[in-house]
C-alpha cells in the first residue's frame, strides 16, 4: 500500500579533547543538503538517504526530505549550530506530517554545548512530534553512544558492522527493510542492551573481531533475532554513556533479546586485550620500517593519533620529525592539514623552492611546527578520494619535498586545505605521488584507510604519537563519565542496560 515516509541526517564525531569548534562551517564544509540535492558525489552520509528514497519510490511510496547535515569530527558542535539544524529538521518534520514512518541517519557521537547526547535529544523531539504509534528508524555509525535516550526514543536502530565501514549501504537496506515488516505488521521490534564496560578502538578486519561481525551475521539467522550490533563506542567523547555496549533486536521477545545481548557482551569482554590492534611507538615503528628491505611495497604507517576522523587536526608533526630526525628517506605523507603551506605553495607555483612552516599550527596536540626548505613539486586545485562507495574531498594539495632529490632520501610531504584523513592510496596519487614508489606511507588515520591501503601495504604498522586522539585508553581525560570503565579499571561492573531509564 502507499506510504508516506520522513528522511533526514544530523550526525558528526565529537572528540571532546579536540581543539576545534565546530560551527555551522564546518557543516557547510562536510555535508548540508537541503530537498535531497546530494548531486553527482554524495557524501557518505548520504548514502543511506538515497538507498532509502530509491527503494521507497519503488514501492510507490512518497518520500519527503528533510535537512541532512553532517560535519567531519572535530569538538563540541556549538550550541547555536545544533539549535539552528535540529530545528530544521523538526520544522521539516512538522510540514511533512502526517507521515507514515520517520528513518534518519545518524553517527550517533554528536555532543553539543550543553548536550551531551544531542541526536538521542534529537530522536526523542521526533517522537514527540509523531506520536508513540508511528514507527522511528535509524541507522547508527559503530562509534556511536548508544544511549537509553536512543533506544528509548527508536523502535529500531541497526549499526555499522564493519571497521572500517564498508557496509554502510547494506546496514541502511536492512534498517529499510525492518522497516517496511514493521510497518507490514510482520515484526513487532524490541530491542535490549549490554554494556561492556570497556573503551577502545576494535578493526574487524583481523581475528578476534572478524570472528565477532560473522558471529553476529549469525546470530541474525536465529528464530526471532531481526538485528544483531556492537556500538564500539567513541572512547574521545566525554559523555555520560560513553563505552562498547551489545544491541539486540528481536521480534517481541525481550527476554530472547537480553540473553543475545548479554553472550555477545561477555564474548567480547573475554577478547578485549586481543581485539586492540598492537600499536607501535614512533621509534619502534621506525625501528621496524628499518629492518625491513625494500621490496616494491610500501610499508604503511597509521599515525593513529592525528586523525581527522576522530576529531584530530591532521597536522601534527611528532612521526614526521622524528622520521626527518633519523633521516629516514623515502617516505610519503598525506594529507597534512596545513591551509597556509597550501596557499603558499599555490602562490609559489611548480618548481619552487621555499623556506617553509609545516604543521603544528593547532596547539600542543600537533606538535611544533617544523621548519623547512621543500621544493614544490606539483599542485592540484581539485582532489577527491574513494571511500565507502562514496567520494571524500580533499580540497588544493601541494606536494611537497624535502631533502632528496632522489627518491630514496627524500620526504614527500602533501599538504591540504581540506581537513579530512587518508582514506585510499589516491590521497597519494591524485597528489602526484606514485603509492608504490616509497618504502613507506604514513596515513594520518586510525583505520578507515586499511581497506584502500591494505592491498598495497608490505605491512601495515599503527604508530601510537601524541595527539588529540591518543590510543592511551586509560589517561583518556573524561570528567562527565561517573562509571568504572576497562582499562582504567581492571574489571567494572558488566550488565543489561535498564532501558527504562530512557
Amino acid at each position: 500500500m502507499p506510504r508516506r515516509i520522513f528522511t533526514a541526517c544530523l550526525g558528526t564525531e565529537t572528540n571532546s579533547f579536540s581543539p576545534i569548534p565546530t560551527g555551522m562551517s564546518v557543516y557547510q564544509q562536510t555535508m548540508l543538503v537541503r530537498g535531497g540535492q546530494h548531486g553527482d558525489r554524495p557524501g557518505l552520509f548520504g548514502v543511506p538517504l538515497l538507498r532509502w528514497k530509491q527503494q521507497a519510490e519503488a514501492l510507490g511510496w512518497t518520500v519527503a526530505e528533510g535537512l541532512a547535515c553532517f560535519a567531519a569530527p572535530a569538538g563540541n558542535t556549538t550550541q547555536a549550530t545544533h539549535t539552528a539544524l535540529r530545528d530544521e529538521i523538526l520544522a521539516d518534520l512538522q510540514r511533512a506530517l502526517p507521515v507514515d514512518a520517520v528513518l534518519l541517519n545518524l553517527h550517533g557521537a554528536m555532543i553539543a554545548d550543553g548536550d551531551p547526547d544531542a541526536e538521542g535529544d534529537l530522536l526523542a523531539r521526533v517522537r514527540a512530534l509523531v506520536g508513540p504509534r508511528v514507527p522511528i528508524a535509524a541507522e547508527l555509525d559503530l562509534h556511536c553512544h548508544l544511549t537509553r535516550q536512543k533506544v528509548a526514543s527508536a523502535d529500531i536502530l541497526v549499526i555499522y558492522k564493519h571497521y572500517p565501514h564498508v557496509d554502510v549501504a547494506e546496514r541502511a537496506d536492512e534498517v529499510f527493510g525492518l522497516l517496511r515488516r514493521m510497518l507490514d505488521g510482520d515484526v513487532r521490534p524490541v530491542m535490549a542492551v549490554y554494556d561492556c564496560a570497556m573503551l577502545g578502538i576494535y578493526p574487524t578486519t583481523a581475528e578476534p573481531m572478524a570472528g565477532l561481525v560473522a558471529r553476529m551475521t549469525a546470530l541474525e539467522s536465529e528464530p526471532g533475532v531481526l538485528s544483531v550490533s556492537l556500538a564500539h563506542g567513541f572512547p574521545w567523547g566525554d559523555t555520560p554513556e560513553v563505552g562498547t555496549r551489545v544491541l539486540v533486536v528481536t521480534d517481541g521477545d525481550k527476554a530472547l533479546a537480553e540473553r543475545h545481548a548479554t553472550a555477545l557482551g561477555e564474548a567480547v569482554w573475554a577478547a578485549r586485550d586481543a581485539i586492540v590492534p598492537p600499536f607501535y611507538s614512533i621509534d619502534g615503528a621506525i625501528d621496524r620500517l628499518l629492518d625491513l628491505a625494500p621490496d616494491g611495497r610500501p610499508v604503511v604507517l597509521a599515525d593513529t593519533a592525528d586523525n581527522p576522523g576522530i576529531g584530530a587536526a591532521g597536522d601534527s608533526t611528532f612521526l614526521l620529525r622524528r622520521l626527518i630526525e633519523r633521516g629516514v628517506g623515502g617516505v610519503a605523507v598525506s594529507p597534512l592539514w596545513d591551509p597556509v603551506a597550501t596557499a603558499l605553495a599555490f602562490d609559489a607555483g611548480v618548481g619552487a623552492r621555499l623556506a617553509m612552516r609545516i604543521g603544528g599550527k593547532l596547539g600542543p596536540a600537533s606538535g611544533a611546527a617544523l621548519d623547512l626548505d621543500v621544493q614544490v613539486m606539483a599542485l592540484t586545485p581539485d582532489a577527491w578520494q574513494p571511500f565507502g562507495g562514496a567520494m571524500a574531498p580533499l580540497g588544493r594539495m601541494a606536494w611537497l619535498r624535502a631533502g632528496g632529490p632522489g627518491d630514496a632520501e627524500a620526504i614527500d610531504i602533501v599538504v591540504n586545505d581540506h581537513r579530512v584523513q587518508s582514506f585510499h592510496p589516491d590521497c597519494f596519487r591524485v597528489a602526484g605521488i606514485d603509492p608504490l614508489r616509497p618504502r613507506a606511507l604514513v596515513a594520518k588515520s586510525t583505520q578507515h584507510f586499511h581497506a584502500g591501503f591494505a592491498p598495497i601495504a608490505r605491512e601495515v604498522l599503527y604508530v601510537s604519537a601524541p595527539g588529540a586522539g591518543s590510543m592511551d585508553m586509560a589517561a583518556l581525560p573524561h570528567r562527565q563519565v561517573q562509571r568504572d570503565l576497562w582499562p582504567r579499571v581492571a574489571a567494572p561492573v558488566r550488565a543489561l542496560v535498564d532501558l527504562s531509564a530512557g
